[in-house]
């Protein structure tokens, strides 16, 4: 099972009565586990979760502090990417050359990286004053 297999899995579990709209996303990480995270609604918008924070919370929860692969699926026309905070959250755990796979649920998949999804991110280098 690829990556992008447990990422669908896990999309099918989405909570999307507003949007109509899931998303799966799965990291590997650098021990080798599997996380996997839906997007979860509210209907208080902005309320709620992103696929992809919801595996890094995962991940964390499962002692893992650190993210070697990442997939994310929606059924969309392209790949989808992560919105800007989960590409922030993302950067937090991987180094940029990280490899993201991107795709929908028609088979059309987009390779990239993290520092290609959020060149210049913001990091704890920033922080070495306080």
């Amino acid at each position: 099972m690829s990556l992008i297999d447990d990422a669908r899995a896990v999309r099918e579990n989405a909570y999307a009565p507003y949007s109509k709209f899931k998303v799966g996303a799965a990291i590997r990480s650098a021990s080798g586990t599997i996380y996997t995270g839906c997007n979860v609604e509210n209907v208080a918008y902005p309320e709620g979760t992103c696929a992809e924070a919801g595996a890094i919370a995962a991940m964390i929860a499962g002692g893992d502090t650190r993210i070697a692969e990442v997939a994310v699926i929606a059924d969309s026309p392209k790949p989808v990417s992560p919105c800007g905070g989960c590409r922030q959250k993302i950067a937090e755990f991987a180094d940029g050359d990280v490899a993201v796979t991107l795709a929908t649920m028609d088979g059309i998949v987009q390779r990239t990286t993290v520092a290609d999804l959020l060149p210049g991110s913001f990091d704890a280098d920033y922080m070495s004053r306080v």
